[in-house]
């Protein structure tokens, strides 16, 4: 394939350990090419080459302004924080430029941004965007539906010490799938940490544990606590390639479609998980 016939991808959040995989990702697939990378203001990053912690030379120059960062873009993929990401979703929305999102810990004011922004343009927004975990969305979806509240649902999740949102993205998304299956709202049943003395569990409970520490890149454990028995559904990621292989798919999706707001079952064609 032509450079010219590349599509042509910038990342957020390029000096971060995220934005790393990221830009070794685009530099390596056939179909993409690196136009654009972006860090925050003051970053030790910023004016280096966006490969120079592979060694090698991109030619693209780390910039903190996303107007300079998108100047050339066909699609954005964010890995940052809430504030940075609603920031630069408003440059993305004034150039109609694609965005693939896969920040979290956002407020409901940031999701409804995100929601009338998708009007202008296509975007893709998930809290996870591993095929693996994917699928462990469906397992769930089909436990939940047949275990009922007969079984009590507890949630473990663990990431790194550096990860700023509890509980993670994907361990709520988990917990909204259940509780769709089970005809519940998360809001209602969820239950985040126990200390003191609690009572008796509510058994439509959903409870939510938080782990952080050291460099645990992902790993979510959903229990199905019955009478008698115990189902364990786990999901663990060893490296962030999974999450920048599924951002590559999102952003290939983008190309062409229409406004709108994508999430992953769309992007891998899956059934919707609940």
């Amino acid at each position: 394939m032509s450079t010219a016939d590349r599509m042509q991808v910038c990342i957020a959040g390029a000096g971060g350990r995220m934005g790393r995989v990221l830009i070794e990702a685009v530099l390596g697939a056939t179909d993409l090419q690196l136009c654009g990378a972006i860090d925050v203001a003051g970053s030790p990053h910023i004016g280096t080459d966006a490969a120079a912690f592979l060694g090698s030379h991109s030619g693209v120059q780390i910039v903190a302004d996303p107007g300079v960062g998108l100047r050339n873009a066909q699609v954005l993929i964010d890995f940052t924080r809430p504030e940075g990401t609603i920031g630069h979703l408003r440059h993305c929305r004034e150039l109609r430029i694609p965005i693939v999102i896969g920040t979290t810990g956002f407020d409901t004011a940031q999701k409804a941004a995100i929601k009338e922004a998708s009007r202008d343009i296509p975007i893709v927004l998930s809290p996870n965007m591993s095929v693996g975990v994917q699928v462990t969305l469906k397992l769930l979806a089909v436990a939940a539906q047949n275990l009922g509240a007969e079984y009590d649902v507890e949630i473990i999740e663990a990431h790194h010490r550096n990860k700023v949102d509890a509980p993670s993205g994907t361990a709520l998304r988990m917990g909204e799938v259940i509780a769709q299956a089970r005809s519940q709202s998360l809001a209602d049943c969820a239950v985040h940490g126990r200390a003191g003395h609690t009572g008796v569990r509510p058994a439509s409970a959903i409870g939510f544990h938080a782990v952080r520490g050291g460099d645990i890149v992902g790993d979510h454990l959903v229990l199905f606590a019955g009478t008698g028995e115990r189902i364990e559904i786990r999901h663990t990621s060893n490296s962030r390639v999974g999450y920048a292989q599924g951002s590559l798919q999102a952003a290939r999706f983008l190309r062409g479609r229409s406004n709108g707001l994508y999430d992953m079952p769309e992007v891998l064609g899956l059934t919707s998980v609940a």
